[in-house]
């Protein structure tokens, strides 16, 4: 551990500086009036061959704060992101409540109008200057990020940076938001000392209690059924073979809730499936021990519940997500850990406790169950491929056919796993519950920034589509050499509307009269068009047996270089 000396000119280029000894490898930003130092300081940093942080330009900022997602999820680091002041913050506040929701850590930054109006370099020059203005700019995120600041001086720019990381470190992770002042940044300055490497540590992992490990695998390894139910064990890759020993340790049957991360290998035997948007799965009503493993919302009480008399266990690092403001999940069992490190310790439990015969016995059950319903899910697939409509279930199954282990799916809704499955941890991610729409087609550039040798497919419906700045995504695709893959689930709604107005009024007008206002996107864009604005590859797919043919189009396209979007006109049960 030393003190490391840097010889800058202005508070920008200390800031730089700052964030590649930090490890920051990339700067994504949208520019303002604001930037003028950081411009500048990028400028000596390319004259200086100077690599990191590698400064990239993103046309939207919702699409700019989506790829940090994407690329913390593809290598568990966190990038900065820098905005235009208030108007940059507000476009990029929904990518934020995604990240939050989904405890991804991105240092979120953005400049902040001139504070004087004379006097100092960097003060009011333009009209902008006044009108952007606001009281408290930071409160329209305050909600969902974990921390906000603004830095004052030169002086204090180390510990603000470092403070940063180890908020947005430190678990659960989140995003943290900076704001820069144009005068501060525009701050003379000889050089920047700075402790290299830091002193400011994040990560620890958090360990659980004994006591309660024992407690939870006594129940598991004695109950008639027992059942596992996660939604982001996987967010950690060491948790899926973790999760996968306790399911076999114990005979335990898994289901997934609308899962974010691959948890549990989905062609495993004890793999039962997803609580389905029905919300009804007997599984649930038959267990007498549940394992809530990283679930914000393992059922839906409105809809189905345990029996009365399960005993509920939940384990996770926020099993009880505190920052949600109503959430009523009994808990008899609570394990505060990391899963990777609580799930091996609860196996060896369950493994200790456990009658050999009565684990075999529950192993076949639970086999059983899921060849059964496996057996449906492809039988009802395959009926699709037969139709004259392309069905969501038969995009799915071509999908499957093409995927190899070098392959990542980033999914936005329309992708159902039944059709689709996956085994291998970090092969696929699906969207945050938050429903900040459009989260997909920047997460997957962020994906494939982070792994450039995967092949990268985002599936998408033609709503999320819409949200996700689609041509600022492709400019970004093509300016930055980041081919992927776009299917689009196109069948011309807002189902989840549609869906939504049928459940709440099975009854109503709208069933009886077959019209749901608000609810179609017609007439549909020709959006294959649009990839090839920024020359890339785009195909129209409307008969099911050009399903795969298209998608291996698009796949060698990528592969070649080229991003590709297939636009395939098809329903949910056609």
């Amino acid at each position: 551990m030393g003190l490391k000396t840097i010889q800058v000119e202005t508070v920008a280029q200390a800031y730089l500086e700052l964030l590649r000894e930090r490890g920051v490898e990339h700067f994504l930003a949208n520019a303002g009036t604001d930037f003028a130092s950081i411009v500048d300081a990028f400028a000596k940093f390319r004259a200086e061959r100077k690599t990191a942080p590698r400064p990239m330009v993103v046309p939207h900022e919702f699409a700019a704060v989506s790829m940090a997602h994407g690329y913390y999820l593809a290598t568990g680091r966190p990038l900065a992101v820098m905005v235009h002041v208030t108007v940059g913050t507000a476009n990029a506040a929904c990518a934020i409540i995604n990240a939050a929701r989904a405890q991804v850590p991105v240092l979120f930054t953005a400049g902040r109008t001139p504070i004087t109006e004379e006097g100092l370099p960097g003060a009011r020059d333009v009209h902008i200057h006044w009108a952007q203005e606001s009281f408290d700019q930071a409160a329209m995120l305050r909600e969902y990020v974990k921390w906000d600041y603004e830095l004052r001086n030169a002086v204090q720019l180390e510990s603000v940076v470092d403070r940063a990381f180890e908020v947005m470190l430190t678990e659960p992770r989140g995003p943290v938001y900076l704001t820069l002042p144009r005068e501060v940044l525009a701050q003379r300055l000889e050089s920047i000392s700075l402790s290299s490497p830091p002193r400011r540590q994040a990560r620890s992992e958090r360990l659980p209690d004994p006591k309660r490990i024992d407690e939870a695998g006594r129940l598991l390894a004695a109950a008639r059924f027992p059942l596992i139910i996660t939604t982001a064990a996987g967010r950690d890759a060491r948790a899926v073979p973790a999760l996968t020993a306790l399911a076999e340790a114990g005979g335990i049957g898994v289901l997934e809730s609308s899962p974010t991360d691959l948890n549990f290998p989905q062609r495993h035997p004890l793999h039962l499936g997803f609580v389905p948007a029905a919300g009804l799965d007997e599984t649930l009503g038959e267990a007498d021990v549940i394992l809530v493993v990283d679930s914000d919302v393992p059922w839906f009480p409105a809809i189905q519940k345990p029996a009365d008399d399960a005993t509920i266990i939940h384990l996770g690092i926020d099993p009880f997500f505190s920052r949600y403001p109503m959430r009523s999940y009994p808990c008899d069992v609570p394990i505060v850990a990391e899963p990777s490190v609580a799930l091996p310790l609860l196996a060896e439990a369950v493994r200790r406790h456990s009658n050999p015969a009565d684990v075999a016995a529950r192993t076949a059950k639970v086999t059983a169950e899921h060849r059964r319903r496996r057996a449906a899910w492809e039988a009802t697939a395959a009926a699709q491929g037969t139709k004259t409509t392309i069905g969501f279930a038969w995009v799915g199954k071509c999908l499957e056919s093409l995927l190899d282990d070098d392959t990542v799916v980033v999914n936005e809704y329309p992708l159902d796993l039944r059709y689709t499955a996956f085994t291998r941890p970090g092969s696929y991610f699906g969207s945050p519950h938050s429903g900040g729409l459009g989260w997909g087609l920047g997460a997957a550039l962020g994906i494939k920034l982070g792994r450039p040798s995967s092949t990268v497919i985002a599936t998408l419906g033609d709503g999320a589509y819409f949200f996700g700045q689609p041509t600022s995504c492709h400019f970004v695709s093509r300016a930055e050499n980041l081919p992927i893959l776009t299917v689009l689930f196109n069948n011309r709604r807002w189902e989840a509307v549609k869906f939504a107005a049928l459940g709440l009024h099975p009854d109503g007008w709208a069933r009886s009269t077959s019209h749901f206002p608000l609810t179609e996107l017609t007439p549909s864009p020709r959006f294959e068009e649009i990839v090839r604005a920024f020359d890339g590859h785009g195909e129209r797919v409307e008969d099911p047996a050009e399903v795969t043919p298209a998608l291996k189009r698009g796949l060698a396209a990528v592969r070649d270089g080229r991003q590709a979007l297939l636009n395939i006109l098809c329903e949910r049960a056609p």
